[in-house]
């Protein structure tokens, strides 16, 4: 049976010191998207109270805390920590992909390395993250975007707040927009089109997609303010788009190419 993503078993590796408690559960829900989460662990040094706040969220979540103690000042033993784990886990022979949550780019190596014995690799950081280290992943995602889907939430009128009255409607966020005509972003889908297209120019939208997050895994439409690849597509004016009919109700495969 040929695993999926959506089949791949996933190691979570966290780094505590390197990505904020506040967006865990946005996390998580992203790491549901590309596979099943078989290991879930946690490493920092759990004694120092910087790291409070990750308790409940842990509990909730039910993801293990691995003790790491800083045996020297100003080095992250939480790092070495994470990379032996991940070559236990790799031997195990349970896991499909990891996913590295940090924004260290000390994981370059570990990523490269877990990529070379045919496992999937997700990153999640910062947008700080170094390009090496969001280079060596298949995918990397970063924890700004998902931060604004959650503050773009509007807070429901029908539900009372905590003296007994309606809370009022929240005003929806817009999230801020790259410049969708960046010439950087232009060139990047005008190569890939060229890369793929049919005698006519044309390329399938789901193709084009998957060869971006080769060329560049760090790409994602949400970094552009944008849900969806398509709408971010049409936003800019180099690019034609055709939908055509399956003959099944709702269904429409779309394509595109360079004007």
């Amino acid at each position: 049976m040929i695993t999926t993503d959506r089949d791949l078993r996933l190691a979570v590796l966290i780094d505590a010191d390197n990505v904020p408690y506040s967006t865990l559960q946005e996390m998580l829900e992203e790491i549901a998207r590309y596979g099943t989460p078989t290991f879930k662990r946690i490493y920092g040094d759990w004694t120092n109270p910087r790291l409070v706040g990750w308790k409940s969220a842990l509990l909730e979540n039910a993801i293990t805390p691995i003790q790491q103690y800083s045996y020297t000042s100003g080095k992250n033993a939480t790092d070495s920590a994470m990379i032996i784990d991940a070559m236990d886990i790799l031997y195990t022979g349970r896991v499909d992909g990891f996913c590295i949550v940090s924004s260290d780019s000390d994981f370059t190596r570990l990523a490269i390395r877990l990529r070379e014995a045919g496992m999937k690799v997700f990153g999640m950081g910062e947008q700080k993250t170094p390009v090496s280290f969001t280079s060596a992943c298949d995918r990397f995602i970063y924890i700004e975007i998902l931060r604004r889907d959650r503050d773009q939430e509007p807070v429901s009128n029908d539900q009372p707040d905590q003296n007994g009255t309606k809370a009022k409607p929240a005003s929806k966020k817009k999230a801020p927009k790259s410049d969708s005509s960046d010439k950087k972003l232009r060139n990047l889908i005008a190569g890939s089109i060229n890369d793929l297209a049919d005698e006519d120019g044309w390329v399938f939208l789901g193709d084009l997609g998957n060869l971006l997050i080769k060329k560049r895994p760090s790409f994602d439409s949400r970094n552009y303010g944008y849900s969806k690849l398509l709408p971010l597509i049409k936003s800019i004016d180099a690019f034609e788009v055709d939908e055509r009919e399956t003959g099944k109700s709702n269904i429409r495969h779309v394509y595109v190419r360079n004007k």
